[in-house]
Parts: structure tokens; C-alpha cells; sequence
């Protein structure tokens, strides 16, 4: 395993400990993280913090991941980008459309607020219930 996996009670880490980000270390990603997402713990942090090089179609990968993670009301944010990483990811047209932060714990901020938001804006489970006039 070329990772680190940390769970904590609302999300994951999940911190790649080689140095290159390759199509391999993503495929491992990938599986790793469809599996919390069919876990309670469903969320997911990608710490970066070991990453000091991607391949373009990893990270192609792992966007794609983050979209299937969205489209499924579960949060999947990246972090500790370093200065080549950043580039790759704008380089690739990619760094828009991500939710990326500069540090961990900042990740962790906005999984918890995304999960106010999913708990606030649940159908099932309105803040205000309909009244019905009865006459």
C-alpha cells in the first residue's frame, strides 16, 4: 500500500506516501476512496503533503473522482498542494475546478461546513415543515 489512511468521525485522510502522483497511486486512490464512499464515513481529505510530481492523466483521474464524490452529496477536497503540484493542476486546466486548500486542517473546515450544508438543504428533512391550512 502506497498510502496512509487516517479516519477520523466525518471524513478520511488519505495521504499518498511516494513522491510521484502516477496513474498506479491513482488507480489506488480511486479504490480506496469508493470504498469510504460507500462507508459511513463517506468524505475524503487527499493530503499531497509527500507528492512532489503528478502525471497529467492522475490528476485527470482524481478530478474525476472528486466529481463522482460530489454527485454522490459527499465532499472530497485536496491538500497541501506544493508549488509544482499547483502548476500541474493549472497547467492541466484543472486547479478551477477542484476544491483544494493550502493545509489539512483547512480541508477539514470545509468538509464540516459542506456537511452543514448538505444537512440543512435535505429534502427529507425540511427546517420548516409545510402547514396545510385545514378548512
Amino acid at each position: 500500500m502506497n498510502v496512509k489512511i487516517d479516519t477520523k468521525e466525518k471524513f478520511t485522510v488519505i495521504t499518498p506516501i511516494s513522491p510521484l502522483l502516477n496513474d498506479n497511486l491513482a488507480a489506488e486512490i480511486v479504490a480506496l476512496s469508493q470504498n469510504c464512499l460507500q462507508s459511513p464515513t463517506k468524505n475524503v481529505i487527499l493530503n499531497f503533503e509527500n507528492i512532489k510530481a503528478l502525471e497529467i492523466n492522475a490528476a485527470v483521474t482524481l478530478v474525476a473522482l472528486q466529481n463522482n464524490f460530489y454527485e454522490h452529496s459527499a465532499s472530497f477536497v485536496f491538500c497541501h498542494f506544493n508549488n509544482d503540484i499547483e502548476a500541474g493542476f493549472e497547467q492541466a486546466e484543472l486547479l478551477e475546478i477542484i476544491n483544494y486548500t493550502p493545509t489539512e486542517s483547512e480541508a477539514w473546515d470545509i468538509v464540516q461546513m459542506e456537511e452543514i450544508e448538505r444537512e440543512l438543504l435535505d429534502d427529507e428533512h425540511p427546517l420548516f415543515p409545510e402547514h396545510k391550512d385545514e378548512d
